[in-house]
């Protein structure tokens, strides 16, 4: 396991130091934000990854399955349980092999987004005894989420079903709601500040250590990072939860060094930030 996650950094850190031009983002259903991702490298990766062998640790954390599953179209199609399961709502279709198509999920724009109840929770990708997983598209435009379901039953990971849902019945439903008006409505998002905002980010002295500070709503402008306003990912570990009255917001490049997160609590029915780490 060590061995494959180092080569995956290597290879990272090879595909980083290429330049190119920024290519468009396609989505069948709507085009997701691109945040200024350089795309170039996520292409430059999806074509080394097609020709490498897919480890067999990488089955041992859904992390690692997901990054190959949608970076190499031969493993894609191998691990797809044909025909495929769909349901949205009482409708139900099957999926054949031939009417698949490559699904890059978050490759092309570059970064990916997770939720989690709390810190601790984040732990939960570290578990190699997880054999369920739903990786979640989270569409604001027609207020709904597609799930992909996969299931580990011989340890290896295997799509095994779809599912369409609306927002309200996530169950994140509440967050989910407050965070598409978060994200795009700036009045709002200063109203959605806690008395004061903590936050956590590179010493720009000392690139070994990190400085803390605060944030008020009149400093908030000089921090207020740029977030995805049509369409979020998150992945559930496991079975899910109930929606808990803290939640997370985690935002991490594929292959840019990006990483943020976002500490959010439910006080009296209103969802405010209270911590920024970046």
């Amino acid at each position: 396991m060590e061995r494959y996650l180092i080569s995956m950094s290597l290879l990272l850190l090879l595909l980083a130091s290429c330049g190119g031009n920024k290519t468009k983002n396609i989505d069948e259903e709507v085009a997701p934000d691109t945040l200024n991702t350089d795309t170039t490298v996520v292409d430059s990766m999806e074509i080394v990854m097609e020709s490498m062998p897919v480890p067999k640790a990488a089955d041992e954390l859904f992390d690692d399955f997901i990054f190959n599953f949608a970076a190499n179209k031969k493993l894609q199609m191998e691990r797809i349980l044909f025909p495929l399961q769909s349901y949205n709502g009482r409708e139900k279709k099957m999926i054949s092999k031939k009417e698949w198509k490559m699904d890059y999920f978050f490759m092309r724009q570059g970064y990916y987004t997770v939720l989690f109840d709390d810190e601790r929770a984040m732990e939960i990708v570290k578990d190699t005894h997880i054999s369920h997983a739903v990786l979640e598209k989270i569409y604001f435009n027609t207020s709904s989420v597609i799930q992909y379901i996969f299931d580990r039953p011989k340890g290896a990971w295997i799509l095994t079903a779809l599912r369409t849902i609306p927002i309200s019945q996530s169950n994140n439903a509440s967050f989910l709601q407050f965070y598409h008006r978060f994200a795009s409505d700036k009045e709002f998002q200063t109203e959605s500040l806690g008395a004061t905002v903590k936050f956590v980010g590179p010493d720009p002295d000392d690139d070994f250590s990190q400085m803390e500070g605060i944030i008020t709503r009149d400093t908030w402008e000089a921090f207020a990072p740029e977030l995805p306003t049509r369409m979020i990912y998150n992945i559930i570990y496991g079975q899910p939860k109930k929606e808990a009255q803290t939640k997370l917001f985690v935002m991490r490049g594929i292959a840019n060094g990006l990483e943020m997160e976002m500490s959010f609590k439910n006080k009296g029915g209103k969802w405010i930030l209270v911590k920024l780490t970046t």
